[in-house]
């Protein structure tokens, strides 16, 4: 075993890939029915879709500016570490660890099983077994050999992409997309007056979340100030529209009460109600593939802020450690326990709720650091500058807090549980203790 190596090897490809690969995961394919069971109106979920995509896409502008200016690995750890203190950096870390990347990664790789199963038609395995099966491969993959890791990675991604591009071609010649307009169980304006609609935002934020990821991986890709931005805007802009045609074609499908009974298998109802059930089985499969690649872009970029913590925390030191050639074990170790421990105890729905609303705080900490930044350190390189700042950087936050407001009134328990996380991680920074003359810059 040997100390990390600080060798920047990544592409702007595989940044652009790993952006759209943690992005197009469990959402997309699993909470249409959640969302027209709150907000009660196809053209009001459509809303917001298109709501969360300007969402993201403001986020992305603020994050290309932050981790230009701060190319190094470590994501929201990092950089809310330059921008406000240690402790709040360390909160971060924290959060990104159970929140931000083992969440997901037990419900992608629960969704992964329930989509494999509807393929097959039955369900040979006791639950939860295939989810852990595969989330046991990929980690020893990605710890054993990075570079077959991002091979792996990228091909999936192509196909993930195929997948979402083909589904939403298909579906457009097949569906009725009048029934967006009309199939309603209230009117537009009250269902977007409701807190169902809000709280809908947090599903489509969790939906969304994995823009940022660009900022986990800064310290890995080559010519940073250059391809960082670019895969960022570039993978963001390219999942909205993704998500924006096939979240029409579920619509335009079926009726709402099908897309609810379906609850995570939304879209094997939709295609089974477009093209039949055997075609549904054949979706069903290609998603269960796309999940794939989902859980492994959580895997290649989560630990990575583990491992960077530990280079400033003696306590943590441990999770610096990698094999040659592959990626830091004992922080991907971490990862896969907890996400293990929360496919055995957590409801699916719950675990979206509880990411999306906790991701949502993190985000609009790190987006408020441009502001912070630039009057800070006015002098620092800028590669990039936000367009549209401060105007598009407000309109995160405005959006973003709207989101957590209405998530802490409609859903007090996901929400204290949120907040319980961000205030043990200040909590394990009084133990951690940073090293002595640690920089907070990169």
């Amino acid at each position: 075993m040997t100390a990390p190596v600080r060798e920047r090897r990544m592409s702007s490809v595989t940044a652009s890939f790993l952006v759209v690969a943690t992005m197009i995961g469990t959402g997309i394919f699993t909470t249409t029915g959640y969302l027209v069971r709150d907000i009660g109106s196809y053209a009001g979920v459509l809303l917001a879709w298109l709501i969360g995509g300007l969402t993201a896409m403001c986020g992305a502008l603020a994050y290309a500016e932050l981790i230009a200016a701060i190319p190094s690995n470590g994501g929201e750890y990092r950089l809310l570490t330059r921008v406000f203190n240690r402790p709040v950096g360390f909160m971060a870390a924290w959060a990104s660890l159970v929140v931000g990347f083992a969440a997901p990664m037990a419900a992608s790789s629960v969704a992964f099983e329930s989509y494999a199963y509807a393929a097959l038609g039955f369900e040979p395995l006791p639950k939860n077994v295939l989810a852990i099966a595969l989330i046991t491969a990929l980690a020893v993959l990605h710890a054993v050999s990075v570079a077959g890791a991002e091979r792996f990675q990228n091909w999936f991604t192509v196909g993930k992409i195929l997948l979402v591009g083909s589904l939403v071609v298909a579906g457009g010649v097949a569906g009725d997309f009048g029934r967006i307009a009309h199939e309603t169980s209230k009117p537009l304006g009250e269902a977007l007056a409701s807190p169902g609609f809000a709280v809908g935002l947090i599903f489509v934020s969790y939906a969304y979340s994995g823009w940022n990821t660009a900022a986990y991986i800064a310290g890995e890709v080559k010519t940073p100030e250059r391809n960082l931005p670019r895969a960022l805007l570039f993978g963001t802009g390219l999942v909205v529209l993704l998500y924006v045609g096939i979240t029409a074609v579920f619509l335009s499908a079926t009726d709402g009460a099908t897309l609810v009974a379906a609850e995570e298998r939304v879209g094997h109802a939709a295609c089974a109600a477009l093209f039949g059930e055997w075609a549904a089985r054949g979706l069903s499969a290609l998603i269960a593939v796309g999940l794939v690649s989902a859980v492994g872009a959580l895997i290649a970029t989560g630990p990575l802020i583990y491992a960077s913590a530990g280079e400033d925390y003696p306590r943590l030191r441990v999770f610096t450690v990698r094999r040659a050639g592959g990626g830091p074990i004992y922080s991907i170790a971490l990862q896969y326990g907890l996400a293990v421990i929360m496919i055995l105890s957590a409801q699916y729905d719950a675990i979206l709720i509880y990411s999306g609303f906790t991701l949502s705080i993190l985000a609009a900490l790190t987006v408020l650091g441009v502001f912070v930044l630039r009057r800070n350190e006015p002098n620092l390189a800028r590669p990039y500058r936000t367009w549209g700042h401060p105007w598009t950087t407000l309109l995160f936050l405005l959006l973003s807090m709207w989101m957590v407001v209405y998530a802490i009134v409609d859903e007090p328990w996901s929400a204290l549980v949120g907040v319980s996380t961000l205030a043990v991680g200040l909590v394990l920074y009084r133990w951690a203790r940073p090293a002595e003359g640690i920089s907070a810059g990169p």
